[in-house]
C-alpha cells in the first residue's frame, strides 16, 4: 500500500469506520479511484437516511398508539332492504343468518365488542351465532332485544313490536327502560306503548311466514293487512278503525292477498272491494246500505 493510500485509509477509518473497512478490503485488489470513494460515500449516506426515516416513523407510530391516536378498525354497517313480494336471506360475517320478509328494511353493524341491528320496517327472522364476548342487540320501533346466540322473529307492526323465540332465550323490552321480560324458546311477547307483555306460549315447530303460513293468534286485522301487503300483489288499503282493531284467531296459508281477506270476511263482517288500483275492506253493514241505495 502506498503512503497516500495509507493516509486515505487512516482518515476514512477515523471519519467513517465502514468506509475504512471497505478501503482496506479494496487495497488488496489495487488502488481505488476518487469515483469509487464517492460512490461508497453516497451508498453510505442513503443507508443512514433510510435508517433515520424508519426510526422516526416507528417513534411517531408508538407515540400515536400510546395516546390513542391510532384508532381500531371502524365497524362497518350494512343495509339490507326488500321490496313488496321479495324475500331475502343474508349470511353475516359472524356466522349469523337473517331472513327478511317483503317490504323490510334493516341495518346491521358488526363491531369488535358487540353486534347491533336496527329494523326500520317489516319483519325479519334472526338466527344469531353464539358469541359470549359479542352480544347481539336488535332495536325496532322503540323495542330492544338482547341475545348471545338464539333464533327469533321480530315483526315491526303499525302499533306494536312482536317477538317470537324459536331457540334459546332473549331479553325483550323498551329502549327507554332497563325493565323487560325474558322470553324463551316456544314463547312470544309484544311491546305496546313501551311495555313488554308477559310471554305466552306458541308452537315453534309450526311453519311460519318463511313457508307462507301465518298464525293470527292475537293479531289485529289491520296488522294482517300490513302483513299481506308485504307479500306483493294488489295493495290493500288500511281498513277503517272499526275493522282494523278486530282480533283474529287461526292459521292461514298466505297464497294470495285477495283470497285470504275474502275468505275470512264473512266471519269478521266485511267484504273486499276494488278501489281504483287497490283493494279495500268494507264493513258488511256499509256494504248492505250502499247496495240498497242503488
Amino acid at each position: 500500500m502506498t503512503r497516500r493510500a495509507t493516509l486515505q485509509h487512516a482518515e476514512a477509518t477515523l471519519d467513517d469506520p465502514a468506509l475504512g473497512e471497505a478501503l482496506a478490503q479494496a487495497a488488496a485488489f489495487g488502488r481505488l479511484s476518487n469515483d469509487d470513494i464517492r460512490a461508497m460515500r453516497e451508498t453510505r449516506r442513503r443507508k443512514l437516511a433510510a435508517g433515520v426515516t424508519a426510526a422516526l416513523a416507528l417513534a411517531v407510530g408508538v407515540g400515536l398508539w400510546q395516546q390513542g391516536g391510532i384508532a381500531p378498525e371502524a365497524s362497518l354497517t350494512e343495509h339490507y332492504e326488500t321490496q313488496r313480494g321479495q324475500k331475502l336471506s343474508v349470511h353475516l360475517a359472524d356466522g349469523s343468518t337473517l331472513q327478511l320478509d317483503g317490504a323490510t328494511s334493516l341495518d346491521v353493524t358488526l363491531g369488535k365488542d358487540q353486534r347491533h341491528a336496527v329494523l326500520q320496517k317489516g319483519e325479519a327472522y334472526f338466527d344469531i351465532a353464539h358469541q359470549p364476548t359479542r352480544p347481539f342487540t336488535v332495536e325496532a320501533g322503540g323495542s330492544r332485544t338482547q341475545v348471545l346466540g338464539t333464533a327469533f322473529d321480530i315483526d315491526l307492526a303499525h302499533r306494536d313490536v312482536k317477538l317470537a323465540v324459536y331457540r334459546g332465550a332473549v331479553r325483550f323490552g323498551s329502549q327507554a327502560s332497563k325493565q323487560g321480560v325474558t322470553v324463551r324458546a316456544g314463547w312470544r311477547s309484544h311491546l305496546t306503548n313501551g311495555i313488554a307483555s308477559d310471554p305466552t306460549p306458541f308452537d315453534a315447530r309450526q311453519q311460519d311466514w318463511r313457508q307462507d303460513w301465518l298464525d293470527t293468534d292475537e293479531m289485529r286485522l289491520g296488522d294482517l293487512v300490513e302483513t299481506l301487503n308485504r307479500r306483493g300483489g294488489t295493495v290493500i288499503a288500511a281498513p277503517p278503525p272499526a275493522l282494523a282493531d278486530q282480533m283474529l284467531t287461526g292459521r292461514f296459508k298466505l297464497d294470495s292477498s285477495e283470497q285470504l281477506p275474502g275468505a275470512i270476511g264473512s266471519v269478521y263482517g266485511f267484504t273486499l272491494e276494488h278501489q281504483g288500483q287497490n283493494l279495500r275492506l268494507v264493513p258488511t253493514a256499509d256494504s248492505d246500505t250502499k247496495t240498497s241505495s242503488r
